[in-house]
């Protein structure tokens, strides 16, 4: 039998609470009566166990059963890491 969880592609924009993540997914759609492109994002707040996630990452989430009052998704997988640019203290001159 199928699964019938949904899942999500995303960026995490936040990592500030422990064991959470926030996870904006993006997506654009047509307006139903003018036909102009819309886009849209709705941000989610994500289960992440190990504290893996870094900002910037490309995530897979997926939904579960409630964790906690607004988090019921988890994440799946890291599709891609963010790039991670050493800034040194030379750097702003």
């Amino acid at each position: 039998m199928q699964e019938q969880r949904k899942r999500l592609t995303g960026q995490v924009v936040s990592t500030k609470m422990q064991k959470t993540v926030i996870v904006v997914v993006r997506r654009t759609r047509r307006h139903p009566l003018y036909g102009k492109v819309i886009s849209l994002s709705k941000r989610y707040k994500v289960h992440d166990e190990n504290n893996d996630c870094m900002m910037g990452d490309l995530v897979r989430i997926v939904e579960s059963r409630p964790i906690s009052k607004d988090k019921h998704w988890l994440v799946e997988t890291i599709l891609q890491r963010a790039t991670q640019v050493d800034v040194g203290p030379l750097a702003a001159v």
